[in-house]
């Protein structure tokens, strides 16, 4: 359980009128949204490739009256929606890219109020969400003291390593601005992420001479090391058991055929921890791994034959981070959901949150309303039923925070 904030924000501005227009808005329109969300859904965007989707984006919050729209040099969205008073930004954000390859077949289907298409759910519901607020607050007119940005990133999933949000804090004309993140990912209205799962991931790539598996025996033989190294790697113990520590080996390629040493293999590897601690000590233990199974996969082979060589390539580095419960961006979430009738549930997981997390800047996940599930996989379904109450808590959030005038 979390306590209750002192204070009244939230229930303040559920007295106001256009709090109750927008409302209205949001239920009366649930048709509309799911039409655009399925719109968004069909436009292909995997990492790396978002730029279609981004062009969509562009176009929307143009027609929106959000007219100062662009496309960053990273292929971020952006929209700013000026406040009244110089007080740092808000960034509303989700995420472009899909986890699906770009031949992925993005038919949509309905059965028993569900529907079925790849990124339906993450990120298809938080991409309608940030423009339905959008749309809410330049068709109502609202004004706020603290400027919003709206952002469609790019590459949250996988290898886009958050490619998106680190160039916006890092680069980007409104790095130095922003004293908030939220972003809108997958569904949910209870779920408040204001912990940063890490992550750091590898591609470990050995290559040999290769030969004959009779006539070259003794020759290094480079899947071999790549077993070496996954049996080495679940041998590893977490100290802090408290804190979920994990590692996978995802994919494993290599070789051409069963009588024939390969001349190269490759292995890709996810380690996460909700330590930092943890993860870097699982890190460390992983390098060595690599490096003690190709030093003895070498040193049992013939001399003759040459070496194998390594190529350790990290792929990924997602940092942890915490916005504590107290932070006023928390209890602000906390009481929004309990105003649309949720019990927030303050958890941890890995988003475009992790980075401004990681910067000490108050940011914070939470879901787009409605239900889903199997993301990430072809069978991914989002339920819009009930989409209303996510929109109205991520309304109420954001004007909490930003404040009317």
């Amino acid at each position: 359980m979390i306590p209750a904030v002192s204070g009244s924000t939230i229930q303040t501005l559920l007295k106001t009128d256009k709090i109750r227009l927008a409302f209205s808005f949001f239920a009366d329109s649930a048709a509309e949204i799911t039409a655009r969300q399925l719109e968004i859904c069909r436009i292909p965007a995997p990492p790396f490739g978002e730029q279609k989707r981004a062009q969509y984006f562009l176009q929307k919050f143009i027609e929106l009256g959000l007219s100062d729209a662009k496309i960053d040099a990273e292929g971020n969205v952006l929209a700013l929606r000026q406040g009244t008073a110089n007080a740092p930004l808000i960034v509303v954000s989700a995420h472009l890219d899909t986890v699906f390859p770009l031949e992925t077949d993005l038919t949509t289907r309905f059965e028993n109020g569900k529907i079925f298409a790849p990124g339906i759910m993450d990120d298809g519901c938080g991409l309608v969400a940030l423009l339905t607020l959008a749309e809410t607050l330049e068709k109502l007119k609202i004004e706020t003291k603290s400027g919003i940005l709206f952002a469609a990133t790019v590459g949250e999933e996988g290898a886009g390593n958050l490619r998106g949000v680190r160039y916006l804090f890092a680069e980007g004309e409104f790095a130095r601005k922003i004293g908030a993140f939220i972003s809108l990912d997958g569904a949910g209205v209870s779920q408040i992420v204001n912990r940063a799962l890490g992550s750091r991931r590898y591609k470990v790539t050995l290559n040999g001479g290769g030969g004959h598996s009779w006539l070259d025996a003794g020759a290094p033989n480079p899947v071999h090391a790549v077993g070496r190294i996954v049996a080495k790697l679940t041998t590893f113990r977490a100290l802090a058991k408290k804190d979920k520590t994990t590692f996978n080996v995802g994919r494993i390629a290599g070789g051409t055929s069963v009588n024939s040493i390969p001349t190269t293999a490759e292995i890709e590897v996810d380690l996460r921890s909700e330590s930092s601690s943890e993860l870097r000590r699982l890190d460390a233990f992983f390098r060595r791994a690599v490096h003690e199974s190709v030093t003895e996969e070498n040193s049992a082979g013939n001399a003759k034959y040459p070496p194998l060589e390594l190529n350790l390539e990290l792929t990924g580095d997602r940092p942890s981070g915490e916005t504590k419960s107290t932070e006023r961006l928390v209890q602000l979430a906390s009481e929004a959901t309990r105003a649309v009738g949720g019990e927030p549930n303050l958890t941890i997981s890995s988003t475009d949150a992790n980075l401004p997390m990681s910067l000490n800047i108050p940011a914070i996940t939470i879901g787009a309303g409605g239900a889903g599930d199997k993301m990430h996989t072809l069978g991914e379904w989002y339920d819009p039923t009930g989409r209303e109450i996510g929109l109205n808590r991520a309304l109420l959030l954001i004007l909490g925070f930003v404040e009317l005038t």
